[in-house]
């Protein structure tokens, strides 16, 4: 749940369609209709919510939503996030229609919207995914500009802190109490974790579309590459069935294929709050009990009537709705454990 200080916060911010609601129950169908993953969402979707309020193109509305949030400069998604163990900061994204076009990038370095690239890599390329130096070249010939490889103050302090015991200790949600322009995604005690936003959505036309970003794993080894860019993983749309994101521990959602697990679950005729349960059980199965206790996931999906649902692997884990321009607001998932 949202604390009173981070209510306030939000509410200086003229925030005001800001509020949690208990998902019980099947939601109602809507189209256009976006959901994206934590309470970075909100601003996100309202991003979103401009292109498809005006009967746009859910394709257009998934990437415009996210690059609200890779440019904030902070400990979040984007280039003021956190950096890996070398203190170099490493980007991913991917991003898929309604046609099962999609395009990815990974351990990208010193560009500030890699929701951009992975499109023009769906859209200009043969290819599905381009990493590292690779993708930086292909962003420059497309004429993304370079940017400072300078971390952010609140990434530094958190990296400085970080470096003092360079101990891997992740700690779980911390992203729901890290993302905008007043929250480090760091406690005091040194506690970080990875930060993601995925963003899915259906338009006027009944066009689903989705997009997932991410600055990976804070501190994390340098090359790793979590679930976000790889499509079935972190994202996958399928305009037969549904659509479907994920975030949190990348290793193990990988592991279940958890999009496309999702998306397969909702073409059997599984409502999407079911769909994403049914994956969530299937990590915790491969996982195990008292691992699990130790990680977070959290999935949302998106069917082709426009219904809607999500699932969280434990307790704290929201996501935004926003199927209205006054009618944007955080859902409580439902945890397993």
């Amino acid at each position: 749940m949202i604390n009173r200080r981070r209510f306030v916060q939000y509410a200086s911010l003229g925030l005001g369609s800001l509020n949690f609601q208990s998902f019980r129950g099947k939601a109602e169908a809507h189209k256009p209709l976006v959901l994206s993953t934590w309470d970075a969402g909100i601003e996100a979707n309202k991003a979103a919510w401009q292109i498809l309020g005006s009967g746009g193109y859910a394709l257009d509305a998934v990437e415009a939503g996210v690059r609200v949030t890779e440019a904030s400069q902070n400990c979040c998604v984007g280039l003021g996030a956190n950096p890996d163990r070398d203190g170099i900061v490493t980007l991913d994204a991917c991003i898929m229609d309604e046609a099962g076009n999609c395009g990815s990038v990974a351990f990208l370095e010193r560009i500030k919207h890699p929701i951009s690239v992975a499109r023009r890599v769906m859209e200009k390329t043969p290819h599905v995914m381009l990493v590292g130096e690779g993708a930086q070249q292909f962003a420059v010939a497309e004429g993304f500009p370079l940017e400072k490889p300078d971390l952010s103050p609140d990434a530094k302090r958190a990296y400085e802190n970080w470096l003092k015991k360079s101990e891997y200790k992740p700690a779980i949600n911390r992203e729901n109490q890290g993302h905008g322009p007043f929250a480090p995604n760091m406690l005091d005690n040194g506690e970080w974790n990875h930060d993601t936003i995925g963003m899915i959505a259906i338009d006027s036309k009944g066009r689903l579309s989705g997009s997932c970003t991410t600055s990976g794993m804070g501190f994390k080894m340098r090359g790793r590459i979590g679930d976000s860019p790889i499509i079935g993983a972190g994202l996958f749309v399928d305009q037969d069935a549904g659509a479907a994101v994920a975030t949190g521990q990348g290793e193990d959602i990988i592991r279940i294929c958890g999009a496309h697990t999702i998306v397969e679950f909702m073409r059997q005729g599984m409502h999407p709050e079911q769909a994403c349960k049914k994956a969530m059980e299937r990590l915790l199965k491969v996982k195990g009990i008292e691992k699990a206790k130790a990680i977070q996931a959290g999935f949302i999906a998106i069917n082709n009537k426009g219904e809607y649902g999500g699932y969280a692997l434990q307790k704290g884990f929201s996501f935004a709705v926003c199927h209205a321009a006054d009618k944007n607001f955080l859902v409580n998932a439902k945890p397993l454990i």
